[in-house]
């Protein structure tokens, strides 16, 4: 895209100042403030895994997880709206709902344990009795799909070698396994055809360069390259068709975005499934075939269409609601899906829609009642301008009266590097939206969903093109009459935490606070310590990245901690002790470095917890721990010469270690 981004790719461009929506003409409205365990005694939804079977064996229940007691257990959520049942009951590690069994009620689910991300599969009996199918102290496993004839499933291990995942076939009453296809080069394994004659694999060269192969599982044999090119062509795979006669897979070789095509696999054929002018998310079908389901990432909203397959038309006979829909599934008869459905003022909602009447049920109700939705706030899609002319998107969270009395701002940091911030309900945003803070979620360059172009940008650029966006979103902010443009400061998660770290590194005069959450301190280390079932896609990374062998003076310069001496505003760090991506060490480390510059610094660390937050206590004191920091350091900013008022004595630091 360059400096002259195309608006009409982007979406509507402006650098201009943004007035908030939903604001009364006066600004007086009243809003309640709540606490941080209100927005996080919100109910989280989710779905079973789209290779599994959601419905029941007699379409009366969909099986979803859900963290209702603190932590995440599967249920089942009866489709005429009574009280679901619980299928599991863990207080110690979240557990994921993956599929019901084909003909009865047992159920698959997965967890880890306290966030090591090495999850396991277990089946769960109708008596409630669980078995751990994949055991192993250092094994990571996932579920690849049903066969057609119900008779087995699949998952992929790395017990063999940590590096790569094998493909094994389970039977379903015996779980007597076979391996089915050794993973010896190091393929990502993308979907086991239903009759159980193909694997799809996907092999990455680098962030830009992606191959797709198909393997034989009956005659054996190398896997057949089916994607061949020259130059960078990304390919992924969405799924095979029902049928099994074809393959459909992404590419973006024929524009910016990401279409869908198909692959005959008896004749080799290729042809345009999906083209749209935004990313193809996911592409699935119903059982039989009759119909199928895409979305797309639309300027960082999903928008899904249903299309009849024999026709090509849309499906006309429900009217789907305003707001994201994700996660649909169709049940055995395929007369009902089921989907969950958010907004940027509620939570996921398990919805069921009747294909024949058209009538939508609402299953949940995911926001806590003790908050009124008319106190939160809507996103706002913006863009502003970077230092070199490039437009930058965003997702931007205005409180309700700061048109009146402009209120402090905080620029967000996605993870990553290749994330994206989207719209849709975010308790942490809106907890710090409803306690008087802006957020602006930038979608700086290197975020996916706007194009090859723009994700490529800051490819080996890390700490520099991208760092200049995060600091014109300062700027941007700061022009806005509902900011107060003494009172910025920057929030990141993982590479998002990098970020914070680097602007307050490398742009110390920018930001007025800062918090850290599990983000990349040292490159050097990081990219030395990588989990070794990263190792499909090491390449990739480090072609993004760079090699931490030749490039580690470079990650050395990027890397906040060898900077710190840089960092003189208030630091607040969040982090897992069980991470296994960004090191506890990483963390410990930035806390020493700034505090020994005599600035406050306040870190809380849960021991259990890994590369992100599960538990809702966890979610909860993070939140109020952000809060409470920003009141104290940002609304009244702190003086190094003194107390926030700049007399007295220095602010005191606190730790806080769970």
């Amino acid at each position: 895209m360059g400096a002259a981004a195309s608006c009409a790719m982007l979406g509507a461009c402006t650098s201009e100042k943004v007035t908030p929506a939903g604001q009364s003409e006066t600004g007086t409205s009243t809003v309640e403030t709540y606490g941080a365990a209100a927005f996080f005694e919100t109910t989280s939804y989710g779905m079973a895994s789209s290779a599994g079977f959601a419905f029941s064996p007699d379409d009366d229940a969909i099986l979803v997880h859900s963290d209702e007691t603190g932590i995440f257990n599967a249920y089942a959520l009866p489709i005429d709206g009574s009280e679901p049942a619980t299928l599991t009951a863990s207080d110690t590690d979240s557990t994921f709902a993956l599929s019901y069994f084909p003909g009865d009620e047992r159920i698959l689910v997965t967890h880890d344990t306290g966030g090591d991300e090495l999850n396991h599969i277990y089946l769960v009996d109708e008596d409630g009795t669980s078995t751990d199918l994949t055991p192993g102290e250092e094994v990571k496993a996932s579920f690849a799909g049903w066969s057609d004839d119900a008779l087995s499933f699949y998952i992929t291990t790395n017990e063999r070698d940590a590096r790569f995942f094998d493909l094994y076939e389970y039977d379903t009453e015996s779980f007597q396994r076979e391996l089915v296809f050794q993973n010896d080069e190091g393929y990502t394994i993308a979907a086991v055809s239903g009759d159980g004659t193909d694997v799809a694999l996907v092999r990455e060269r680098t962030s830009a360069d992606s191959d797709v192969y198909l393997a034989d599982l009956e005659a054996g044999g190398a896997p057949v390259h089916v994607t061949p090119h020259e130059g960078n062509i990304a390919y992924g795979v969405y799924d095979f068709t029902p049928d099994g006669s074809q393959l459909v897979f992404s590419t973006d070789e024929f524009g910016e975005f990401s279409q869908a095509w198909t692959y005959d696999i008896a004749t080799g054929e290729k042809a345009e499934l999906i083209a749209e002018d935004w990313d193809v998310m996911y592409v699935l079908y119903s059982p039989s075939g009759d119909y199928r389901v895409h979305a797309i990432n639309e300027d960082a909203r999903t928008t899904l269409k249903i299309t009849e397959t024999a026709t090509g038309a849309p499906l006309t006979a429900i009217d789907l609601p305003a707001g994201d829909i994700g996660s649909v599934r169709f049940s055995r008869d395929e007369s009902r899906i089921a989907f969950m459905l958010s907004s940027d003022t509620s939570p996921n909602n398990a919805m069921v829609a009747d294909l024949e009447t058209g009538e939508i049920t609402q299953l949940t109700d995911a926001l806590n009642p003790a908050i009124d939705e008319e106190d939160l706030v809507d996103a706002q899609i913006v863009r502003y301008e970077s230092f070199d002319g490039l437009e930058i998107p965003g997702v931007l969270y205005v409180p309700h009266g700061a048109e009146e009395n402009p209120a402090p701002a905080l620029v967000w940091v996605h993870g990553g590097p290749g994330g994206q911030s989207r719209a849709g309900y975010s308790a942490t945003i809106q907890h710090l939206v409803n306690h008087g803070y802006v957020v602006l979620a930038a979608n700086n360059r290197g975020s996916s969903g706007y194009g090859k172009t723009f994700f490529h940008m800051d490819d080996r650029r890390h700490g520099d093109v991208d760092l200049q966006d995060i600091v014109y979103a300062e700027k941007w902010l700061a022009e806005q009459s509902y900011v107060d443009a003494e009172k910025i400061g920057i929030i990141g998660g993982s590479y998002g935490g990098y970020m914070v770290g680097a602007a307050l590194a490398f742009e110390p005069d920018v930001y007025k606070v800062g918090i850290n959450i599990f983000g990349v301190m040292n490159w050097v280390r990081t990219l030395e310590s990588i989990p070794p079932w990263w190792e499909s896609f090491r390449e990739a990374l480090f072609d993004e990245m760079g090699d931490p062998a030749t490039d580690a003076e470079r990650h050395r310069a990027i890397s906040p901690l060898f900077h710190a001496d840089n960092i003189r505003v208030p630091l607040l760090v969040v982090q897992g002790a069980n991470d296994p991506r960004v090191l506890q060490v990483e963390s410990d480390e930035i806390v020493e470095a700034v505090r020994a510059n005599g600035v406050p610094v306040e870190y809380v660390v849960f021991e259990d917890e890994g590369h992100g937050f599960s538990k809702r206590e966890n979610r909860i004191e993070a939140s109020e721990a952000y809060v409470t920091f920003l009141d104290q350091y940002l609304k009244t900013p702190w003086s190094p010469e003194g107390s926030p008022d700049g007399e007295g004595e220095a602010a005191e630091t606190s730790e806080s270690e769970e």
